[in-house]
């Protein structure tokens, strides 16, 4: 009986000190483990308050630059569009800021703003190709030569440039009514609405991309709208696609005319949402009057930020 009592005894002690063996080497490990989050804790947290100072730093510093150019960007592009006049085209999606400011840019840059075309989501509904190729058909100028194998949308972008762009000094800041009967067809059939007077016909064009890709049929209305960007390009001194970098990366309309022929004759910029990148867009239209097109800005297939050599103020082609 003692002898039973006595190994029962011997055998709970070692099952005792086993147990606490466990739960001190536990403790111990838990307090190693624990000391060592603590310190990657604190490393990251150190780390991500350097890396949030950092960002507002930087934001300070585009915050400071985009006021340097906005407040000189008048004195930058003075004169540089003297003698010309612009006609801006917003098309679906397109900032209303990005076009005003753009206008107004223009204007300091010595250009008169003849007015706005806008583009109305209807023009490029699936089921309204075949009544624009009608409505082309219908408004073309008797002197305006289109190709036989013309698209619906490349025919409805000659005809419509047709009205309000001229590489002709005699028809500039003149209105007729041959485009204002294109005009107003195109405003009846609801695929435009107009602002100003677009029927003086200017000799530049800036065309304002949409913000975000239209999704869903994106190519498609991408491809009509490089259509009209190309037809004015071919009927006025020079045309510039100018979007935010949204418009520049996969889907959006600045990235898809870049990757089409149009890339080698309308110039495009992906910062008009910028002071600096609106500055751009004034250089570019200078170029354009000297016959030289570019790609300018930060999203892939660029020449630079700006062009390069910068063209010279106070002249234009």
């Amino acid at each position: 009986m003692i002898d039973f009592r006595y190994h029962l005894v011997s055998i709970v002690a070692i099952f005792l000190a086993l147990a606490l063996g466990i739960v001190l080497g536990s403790t111990t490990l838990s307090g190693s483990v624990t000391d060592t989050l603590r310190r990657q804790a604190s490393a990251a947290a150190k780390s991500a308050n350097d890396a949030r100072q950092q960002q507002r730093q930087m934001q300070h510093q585009i915050d400071g630059e985009e006021r340097f150019a906005g407040g000189l960007a008048p004195q930058i592009v003075a004169d540089r569009l003297k003698g010309q006049s612009v006609v801006v085209i917003e098309t679906p999606g397109a900032s209303n800021d990005s076009i005003e400011q753009v206008s107004e840019l223009a204007k300091n840059a010595g250009a008169a703003v003849t007015g706005r075309v806008t583009v109305q989501k209807k023009f490029l509904d699936d089921d309204q190709v075949e009544t624009v190729d009608e409505l082309a058909a219908r408004l073309k100028p008797e002197d305006l030569d289109l190709p036989g194998t013309a698209g619906a949308y490349e025919k409805a972008g000659a005809v419509l440039a047709s009205a309000i762009v001229t590489r002709d000094a005699a028809k500039s800041g003149r209105e007729d009514a041959t485009g204002g009967a294109v005009l107003n067809g195109f405003r009846q059939a609801g695929y435009v609405t107009t602002s100003g007077k677009p029927g003086q016909h200017a000799t530049l064009a800036v065309v304002i991309a949409p913000s975000a890709p239209y999704g869903e049929g994106g190519e498609v209305d991408n491809k009509a709208l490089i259509s009209l960007a190309t037809a004015l390009d071919a009927a006025d001194r020079g045309t510039v696609v100018g979007g935010p970098f949204t418009a520049a990366q996969e889907g959006g309309l600045i990235k898809a005319l870049r990757d089409s022929d149009a890339e080698k004759s309308v110039s495009t910029g992906d910062m008009v949402d910028t002071a600096s990148g609106r500055v751009v867009t004034i250089l570019a239209l200078q170029n354009e009057l000297s016959g030289k097109s570019g790609h300018y800005g930060i999203g892939s297939g660029v020449g630079g930020y700006l062009p390069s050599p910068a063209p010279t103020a106070g002249k234009n082609g």
